[in-house]
């Protein structure tokens, strides 16, 4: 399948000497989920920017829906909406009207249902006669989010939307993700919220300090490098580990009543069974036992601080 956005080769670097972005290669799917992460100033925002045409590559191509951001910037830009991490709009506007102007920009016809219907998903419908400034912050940022609906784009970028939110917001606004993506709508986040990625994402890319680090499919990345902690908790305390367990790498713990084994996905068919048959064997019996597999921020902070070429 034609991917929606393709990036090639693009790199951004700033007057000042700082590049932003080091040829960064990305084709992201129709209709999928897809999570960028990174510490700040990682480039995330940079490259979300110049997909939607506010800042200019220094080299590099990238195509919106088969459209050259550059050389058919309006056909590009009518299919993607863009959520900023900055609250920005006119104050003295009503939420109506600041919407209906933002579809307007597109060239679109009026569509008074649809317009009602983003409203009233992002919890607006009863404040769509009053004036910006009077919102409170979370208010002002559904009101990008319907602004950015307004056109009804086929792209989607979120960026940090949550940031600074309510959770009735975060919850709102999750499920309207949802909701688009059924419909065909492809989304584009990036988010502090690592938790949030790894519910929602169907793909994750890592960006640090320019350079594209990764990019997988969650639940791929999940069982490449995530690891899984089994915790034993022992019939009788442990002064030390025996060393017919050593192969295992144990680590003792609560004062010798816990013995520690971390382990990736394809030592759990077999270390965990030999383990316990050696336990047995030495005649170390065990109250308990339970299982932790790693999160995604877990994954996220081990990847950005592994040395270039190491990640994989």
């Amino acid at each position: 399948m034609q991917p929606i956005i393709s990036i090639s080769n693009l790199t951004k670097t700033y007057k000042s000497g700082h590049q932003a972005l080091k040829r960064v290669d990305l084709d992201i799917r129709k209709g999928e989920i897809f999570a960028l992460l990174g510490p700040n100033g990682a480039g995330k925002t940079t490259m979300i920017s110049i997909i939607c045409g506010i800042v200019n590559p220094s080299s590099g191509t990238v195509t919106a829906d088969g459209h050259d951001i550059v050389r058919d910037f309006r056909a590009a830009r009518t299919k993607i909406g863009l959520v900023p991490q900055e609250l920005h709009t006119d104050s003295f506007e009503t939420v109506m009207a600041t919407v209906t102007f933002s579809r307007g920009l597109f060239g679109k016809a009026p569509h008074p249902a649809h317009i009602e219907k983003i409203l009233k998903d992002l919890s607006l419908w009863e404040k769509r006669n009053t004036k910006i400034q009077e919102l409170s912050g979370g208010m002002k940022r559904r009101v990008m989010i319907a602004k950015a609906l307004s056109h009804e784009p086929q792209i989607l970028f979120l960026d940090e939307p949550t940031a600074g939110v309510d959770v009735e917001l975060r919850r709102d606004m999750w499920g309207l993700v949802r909701e688009l993506r059924e419909s065909g709508v492809t989304i584009i986040l990036t988010t502090h919220y690592i938790e949030e990625a790894e519910e929602m994402a169907d793909r994750i890319g890592v960006i640090t300090k320019g350079e594209l680090i990764l990019v997988e499919d969650k639940s791929v990345l999940m069982q490449k490098l995530g690891r899984k902690t089994l915790t034993l908790n022992l019939s009788e305390p442990m002064t030390t580990i025996p060393a017919e367990l050593g192969e295992w790498a144990l680590t003792l713990k609560a004062d010798g009543n816990e013995l520690e084994y971390v382990f990736d996905t394809n030592a759990e068919r077999t270390g965990i069974p030999s383990l316990l048959r050696r336990m047995s064997d030495l005649g170390i019996a065990f109250k308990d036992l339970n299982t932790r597999q790693s999160s995604l921020e877990e994954i996220f902070v081990n990847l950005v601080h592994t040395p270039a070429g190491e990640a994989s």
